[in-house]
């Protein structure tokens, strides 16, 4: 008896979880709503429907769908749809994390931190982002399996850097170090700390072993780091060809830090397709980006009176001289029709991290509100293709709504093309958050 009654309730469990499986919806169809497309300025009014993840219809018509399977019917109340945005410029494990705290935790708490980190900025709209540095890719790899609610990664792993680089942020007492001795963020991905063509080749080997979509590397001074003024350059020619020709053998590219002409011209040179920052690049720079068509992925660094650094600490001191080059630089983007990307770049500051909105809507500084949504979408989505075969997210189109997109998207209380300020409140503004056609959150009707 007690053996039957073991077989019946398996038998019922079972059965429960088919139907649970069998009543999930299998189509989603969203009527009744302003569709900006992510590429063109002009909206339609119209429905979408979607199949598991992908969008399968778009029409001005009324959608009818067959009778197979379970669909969801969304009334969009005539509310603007767009696709989900897209932050071409983040370090998740470092975003909301002070800097000496992020280089001592242990690792497994950082990916903690980081899970709740990439929630909140999908709950923000950004289904996707581009990680560019600080060993996101156990986390990127737990979202794609269903672990972690967050964006679509594209990780590079760790950032490489010479020793006294921007990604050198050990000790002063950590040299001389004995060859072949790694730091704990070293050991951990975090960073790779590589001197030598040799030893670059190597570790952007490393990275691309454990599943990098793209290849990070310091090419000069930065903001954060406390060994290197902003004006040095880092890493000769031959250093960023060893990676370059790693990467290019498997099908994607290498991005750098820099922000002055030396350091973004030898990057330039030894083939790298894309320079994140360049604050203090020169015209005949700009001009040479443009003719090789690189990518300029610019973030709106400008003084607003806010620094988590002390005033008149060395920091702050390049942190303001890097400011004032970012009007030039957008200046000499638009000018020279530079393919323009844009992103945050917030490094240990969870303050900072909350105004990922402010940060998008900062660019009308420069840029239209049209401008300013096709960037965060469809051209942000261009530059991650450069993955090529590296890119996890091949089965649909990404940074846009059309047929064959991922069912990544917003629906917006409102249209940004008019008010691009929503973006800066997305718990308000946002009333449904889908990504990968699963619907995280949904306020419409409250």
């Amino acid at each position: 008896m007690r053996l039957f009654q073991s077989v019946l309730a398996l038998l019922l469990l079972f059965s429960n979880i088919i139907v649970a499986q069998s009543s999930k919806p299998t189509k989603i169809l969203i009527n009744n709503v302003e569709i900006f497309n992510g590429k063109d300025a002009k909206t339609i009014k119209g429905n979408v429907l979607i199949e598991n993840n992908i969008i399968t219809k778009i029409s001005t018509e009324g959608i009818i769908t067959d009778r197979s399977g379970f669909t969801q019917i969304i009334d969009g109340k005539g509310k603007f749809l767009m696709p989900g945005m897209i932050d071409a410029h983040v370090h998740l494990l470092f975003e909301s994390i002070p800097q000496m705290q992020a280089m001592m935790s242990d690792f497994a708490m950082l990916n903690l931190i980081a899970a709740k980190a990439a929630e909140k900025q999908l709950l923000r709209g950004f289904t996707t982002v581009r990680d560019l540095g600080g060993g996101s890719l156990t986390l990127a790899k737990a979202i794609d399996m269903g672990l972690a609610s967050g964006p679509r990664v594209y990780s590079s792993g760790a950032f490489i850097s010479q020793t006294g680089g921007h990604g050198d942020f050990g000790l002063p007492t950590d040299v001389p170090r004995k060859i072949g001795e790694l730091s704990y963020p070293e050991r951990n991905g975090m960073v790779a700390v590589a001197d030598g063509a040799d030893n670059v080749l190597m570790r952007t080997r490393e990275q691309l072993r454990q599943g990098a979509t793209q290849i990070k590397l310091m090419a000069g001074g930065g903001v954060s780091s406390n060994y290197d003024p902003l004006d040095v350059t880092q890493y000769t020619e031959a250093e960023f060809k060893a990676a370059v020709s790693a990467a290019e053998n498997w099908g994607t590219y290498v991005t750098v830090h820099a922000y002055t002409p030396d350091a973004i011209k030898t990057a330039i040179k030894a083939g790298v397709k894309c320079i994140d920052h360049g604050q203090l690049a020169d015209e005949e720079t700009a001009k040479l980006m443009a003719e090789k068509g690189i990518w300029w992925s610019l973030q709106p660094f400008i003084d607003n009176g806010e620094s988590r650094f002390p005033e008149g600490s060395p920091n702050r001191l390049k942190q303001d001289e890097m400011r004032q080059g970012t009007d030039i630089a957008y200046s000499f983007a638009k000018k020279y029709n530079i393919k323009t990307a844009w992103g945050t770049d917030i490094l240990f500051d969870a303050k900072e991290a909350t105004k990922q909105g402010s940060k998008l809507s900062a660019l009308t500084r420069w840029y239209t509100p049209y401008e300013i949504l096709k960037m965060a979408t469809s051209s942000n989505a261009e530059l991650l293709r450069m993955s090529g075969k590296r890119d996890p997210y091949q089965k649909g189109k990404l940074g846009e709504i059309s047929v064959g997109a991922y069912a990544d998207l917003i629906l917006v209380n409102g249209s940004p093309l008019e008010n691009i300020k929503l973006v800066e409140n997305p718990d308000a503004n946002f009333l449904i958050i889908m990504k990968d056609g699963v619907v995280y959150k949904n306020i419409l009707n409250k």
